[in-house]
């Protein structure tokens, strides 16, 4: 049983910064690409960022230059800080991890809960 625990979503005026934060915990051998996604109301959900094992990163243009999206060197926490926020940021942020459990198990791609950005204007 693998968890993804989101933290840091707030409230925050246009401008502004947030860190988000995401702890894998549970049966893990090892975590392979991690990645932050978004759902607005009425949208689909949508990738933010994502980074490989190896430390690649990838971006949604509309965050380019303005989020950067890190691991620990565990490999098991991931972070997405969030500078010059604006209101169309405003959303619910997953976690998404590619984990394996044991070496002879197939990779799984699990999701945390959630956690609330507002961005008010």
């Amino acid at each position: 049983q693998v968890q993804l625990v989101e933290s840091g979503g707030d409230w925050v005026q246009a401008g502004g910064s947030l860190r988000l934060s995401c702890a894998a915990s549970g049966s893990i051998f090892s975590v392979r690409a991690m990645g932050w996604y978004r759902q607005a109301p009425g949208k689909q959900r949508e990738l933010v960022a994502a980074i490989t094992s190896g430390g690649n990163t990838n971006y949604a243009d509309s965050v380019k230059g303005r989020f950067t999206i890190s691991r620990d060197n565990t490999k098991t926490t991931l972070y997405l800080q969030m500078n010059s926020l604006k209101p169309e940021d405003t959303a619910v942020y997953y976690c998404n991890a590619e984990v394996k459990i044991k070496l002879w198990t197939p990779w799984e791609t699990n999701w945390g809960q959630g956690t609330q950005v507002t961005v008010s204007s």
